[in-house]
């Protein structure tokens, strides 16, 4: 699926036109590929194929109202947590915080998608080594 050589983001929960547009940022600031998640199912089914070099996290996920925050808490604990970055997709500043009480990166919010910062921020987990 795609060109193994790039690095690998998974973008979950967003509604189509937010993915549509963190998808095309991210393909034009960064050589990556893109993989979409609706629902903690597909997360589990694309983790059980895939490495991610980060997952990206809506707050609400569009597609059924679940919440970002239970995902990152099951993402980054139990027996087996994800060794990928996991960042909230949120510009809520509480929200922010409480993701990374659960082992979160610093994430970015959909208003800032196209700021310095934020590309700052992706720029830390997909610049090339």
């Amino acid at each position: 699926m795609g060109d193994n050589s790039k690095l690998r983001v998974l973008d979950v929960g967003q509604c189509d036109l937010d993915h549509g547009n963190i998808k095309r940022m991210l393909k034009e600031k960064f050589d990556v590929s893109v993989d979409r998640a609706r629902d903690n199912a597909q997360v589990d089914h694309l983790l059980d194929f895939h490495d991610y070099d980060l997952i990206l996290v809506n707050r609400i996920f569009d597609s059924d109202g679940s919440s970002g925050q239970d995902l990152i808490a099951r993402l980054k604990s139990g027996d087996n947590p994800t060794e990928a970055p996991v960042m909230l997709v949120s510009n809520y500043e509480d929200a922010q915080a409480t993701a990374q009480e659960s082992g979160a990166v610093k994430g970015f919010g959909k208003a800032n998608l196209e700021a310095p910062e934020t590309n700052e921020l992706l720029g830390f987990f997909l610049n090339d080594a």
